[in-house]
């Protein structure tokens, strides 16, 4: 038994076109969008009554994807709940980027969040934390050198 790679991340929001818009602007590209409901998507999930609408969003250089997931039924109760960089659980997703302070000034002008300005970590990387739609959490990194 042996695991061969990270095939999706999957990220729930409630606004699936403002988070699509999102990480196209990053650079993503939309490789499909579908719609899954009835007995064996419940049954898959354990939940009951599930409709729902999906993006994916790969990397352009095909290596990986995001697949973002409007639960049109069930709705979830609580809502958006706001997490912060320590929280327990799934919490970010990095990527490696070129020109990050292009990317940020940019993401900036859209209004995005930053945790911080732009960090340098030793010799090595150029970092910064941003707060996407629905509090989606990426952290940006620029390999130095």
């Amino acid at each position: 038994m042996k695991i061969n790679r990270i095939d999706h991340v999957s990220i729930n929001v409630n606004n699936l076109s403002e988070a699509k818009a999102f990480f196209l602007d990053l650079g993503l590209e939309v490789q499909a969008e579908w719609e899954l409901e009835g007995e064996q998507l419940d049954r898959i999930v354990g939940l009951n009554n599930v409709k729902t609408a999906c993006v994916a969003l790969g990397m352009p250089d095909g290596q990986a994807w995001i697949e973002l997931v409007k639960f049109q039924t069930p709705s979830d109760e609580k809502g958006i709940q706001q997490t912060f960089a320590n929280t327990l659980g799934i919490r970010h997703i990095c990527f490696a980027v070129e020109d990050i302070e292009e990317i940020v000034a940019k993401l900036k002008k859209k209004g995005t969040a930053t945790f911080s300005e732009i960090q340098q970590y030793e010799e090595s990387y150029k970092l910064c934390y941003v707060r996407g739609p629905e509090g989606i959490i990426l952290e940006l990194a620029e390999k130095i050198g």
